[in-house]
């Protein structure tokens, strides 16, 4: 026998773990979701929600 008849030959991709690439991207966009702070109001409307509140008595 010659030494490349000993080599495995490559296997194909296999899917390992039966987690679709639908349900990785989610679970991808989930956690960004989750682990991104929240913004800061843009000071221009906080200033005309402000406005429109009555004031206390």
């Amino acid at each position: 026998m010659s030494a490349t008849e000993n080599r495995p030959q490559p296997q194909p991709y296999a899917i390992v773990g039966g987690v679709s690439m639908r349900d990785l991207l989610a679970s991808c966009a989930a956690a960004e979701a989750v682990s991104t702070p929240p913004r800061l109001p843009d000071p221009g409307t906080a200033r005309a929600a402000a406005a429109e509140r009555p004031k206390a008595a």
